[in-house]
């Protein structure tokens, strides 16, 4: 099975870095980083020391529901170029372990689903999930915080065209 790393969508970004509010209705805070420990969702790197920031509040949920948990996160200030290379671990995910956790087609958690896993075996315990049929997808939340990081998605695997060469 061929798994996706999930950034934060564009359009969601676009919304905040053009002035909207976050999913308790404020505006985000702006901050200026420090260094390493404020991961950009959309990204999916590291804010580097100097760069503006906003901090705000998100739900990477459809809608709301017991389940839609909302909490902090972090986006560059200036609009950054969404993260693309969906099948590699993020540079972001630098901790030694995160949450993987599994959730239903109705995005509801699936109990039993989570679990704190070493950084370098996400991508082995999201396959492993997302081989049930109970599981849709998979949240990468902090192991300390249980802010959200990223989603991991099923990847389809390419279409081959036919080239017409029988074998």
């Amino acid at each position: 099975m061929t798994i996706a790393f999930v950034a934060m969508p564009t359009k969601d970004a676009a919304h905040l870095w053009n002035g909207g509010p976050d999913a308790y209705g404020h505006h985000p805070e702006t901050k200026v980083s420090d260094g390493p420990g404020y991961p950009c969702r959309h990204c999916l790197k590291n804010i580097d020391a100097g760069e503006e920031l906003l901090v705000l509040a998100y739900r990477p949920f459809r809608e709301l529901q017991p389940y839609a948990e909302t909490g902090p996160i972090f986006l560059h200030k200036q609009a950054c170029e969404r993260y693309a290379a969906e099948e590699v671990l993020p540079p972001m995910l630098s901790s030694s372990d995160y949450i993987v956790r599994g959730y239903g087609h109705d995005d509801r958690i699936v109990y039993g689903s989570g679990a704190v896993t070493p950084t370098e075996k996400i991508a082995s315990r999201a396959e492993e999930l997302l081989a049930r049929e109970d599981i849709a997808y998979v949240h990468v939340r902090s192991a300390r915080n249980n802010c959200y990081q990223c989603r991991i998605d099923k990847a389809e695997a390419p279409a081959f065209a036919d080239t017409g060469i029988a074998i």
